[in-house]
C-alpha cells in the first residue's frame, strides 16, 4: 500500500538532526529567556497550528530559536482519524512550515477532531477496526506524499473503549506502520494514563510496543480523578510535572531499547522556564545514567571476551 508510496519520498532532505536527548515544548513566554541564556537543550517542539500565519511575532520568535536549536513539528489539527477527507489547505500550510523550518522530526496524533465543517478543540479516539485502519493509512499516505517525508504517529490517551473494535491498539499501530512506512511517537504518559483507565498493565503494553518504529518519546503530567464507580481516572492534562510512575516506565523503555529524543510536554498552566528546563534535565539524567550503565556492561563483556581469548591462546 503506502510502503511503495513512501519509497518514492525523498529521504535526503536537509533537516536538522535531533540528538537522543531531552527537549521541551516551546512557549512564547519563554522565548526571551531562552535566547538570552542559551540553555543546553536538545530541541524545541512546536505545535504547527500556532505558526500557520505568514508572519508576525510567532514566526520572528521561531526563526530566532531555529537559528540555535533544532525543532520538531507536532500537528494537532490534521484529524488523521476523521471520516471526512483531509483538509488540503491545512495540509499545504503544514508543508510550507516544514519547508520553512526544516524540522528534525514531524508528528501527528492518532485521533480525529473534525466532522463535516465542524472543528473540535479535542483529540478524539478512534475505534480499532479494519475500516478505520484503511482510512487512517490512506490519510497518512496522503500526508507523507505531500510533506515528502516520514511522519511519526502518536499513540493516544484514551478514556473509553469501542465495542466495534476488532484489533487491539498495539495491533492497530503495528498495522499502520507496516502499511504506510510511517514511524511512531511513543507518549509514555499516554500509555500510563490509558492503561490505568482501562485497568491494563502499562509494562505489558510497553513490552509489546513496536519499538523498531519509534522515533521520539513524549513525557508529560496527568491529573488524577475518579470515575462514577470510584475507580482511578487519569486525565492527560499536560499541566504539571511528570509523575514518578511515568519516569519509571520511561527509564525501562530507555534501558530496553536505547536512548531516543525525548520531549517534555507542558501545555496548560505553563510554569516559569526553569521548572520546565528542570524536567528536561531530569530526563537527561536518566538518559545519561542508562547510557553509562550500558557502556560499563559493554566494557565488562569486552574484558571478559579478551580474557577468554587469552586463556584460549595460553
Amino acid at each position: 500500500m503506502a510502503q511503495s508510496i513512501y519509497s518514492k519520498v525523498s529521504a535526503a532532505r536537509n533537516v536538522s538532526v535531533i540528538q537522543p536527548r531531552a527537549g521541551a515544548g516551546l512557549k512564547a513566554e519563554h522565548v526571551s529567556i531562552i535566547l538570552e541564556e542559551q540553555p543546553e537543550i536538545a530541541f524545541f517542539e512546536v505545535h504547527a497550528e500556532n505558526y500557520m500565519g505568514a508572519g508576525g511575532v510567532p514566526h520572528r520568535q521561531l526563526e530566532a530559536i531555529r537559528q540555535d536549536y533544532p525543532i520538531s513539528l507536532h500537528g494537532v489539527g490534521l484529524s488523521i482519524g476523521a471520516e471526512r477527507p483531509l483538509d488540503k489547505e491545512h495540509l499545504q500550510r503544514f508543508k510550507i512550515l516544514n519547508e520553512r523550518y526544516e524540522p528534525g522530526l514531524f508528528s501527528e496524533h492518532l485521533a480525529w477532531s473534525t466532522h463535516d465543517t465542524t472543528y473540535f478543540n479535542d483529540l478524539l479516539p478512534v475505534p480499532y477496526d479494519e475500516p478505520t485502519l484503511e482510512r487512517v493509512c490512506s490519510h497518512i499516505d496522503q500526508v507523507q506524499e505531500v510533506m515528502g517525508r516520514r511522519m511519526l504517529l502518536e499513540n493516544p490517551s484514551t478514556y473509553v473503549a469501542f465495542e466495534q473494535s476488532t484489533l487491539s491498539e498495539l495491533e492497530f499501530l503495528s498495522a499502520v506502520v507496516d502499511r504506510t512506512g510511517c514511524g511512531l511517537l511513543l507518549d509514555v504518559n499516554n500509555v500510563y494514563v490509558s492503561c490505568v483507565n482501562h485497568q491494563q498493565s502499562a509494562e505489558d503494553y510497553l513490552d509489546a510496543f513496536p519499538m523498531h518504529a519509534v522515533g521520539e518519546l513524549h513525557l508529560g503530567g496527568h491529573a488524577c480523578d475518579e470515575d462514577d464507580e470510584g475507580r482511578p481516572l487519569l486525565i492527560d492534562a499536560h499541566d504539571r510535572e511528570v509523575d514518578e510512575a511515568v519516569w519509571r516506565l520511561y527509564e525501562k523503555v530507555i534501558a530496553s531499547h536505547g536512548e531516543l529524543p525525548t520531549l517534555i510536554e507542558w501545555d496548560n498552566d505553563v510554569p516559569d522556564w526553569p521548572i520546565l528546563l528542570a524536567e528536561a534535565e531530569a530526563a537527561n539524567r536518566i538518559l545519561a545514567r542508562v547510557h553509562s550503565l550500558k557502556e560499563a556492561v559493554g566494557s565488562v563483556r569486552a574484558e571478559g571476551g579478551q580474557g577468554g581469548e587469552a586463556r584460549l591462546a595460553g
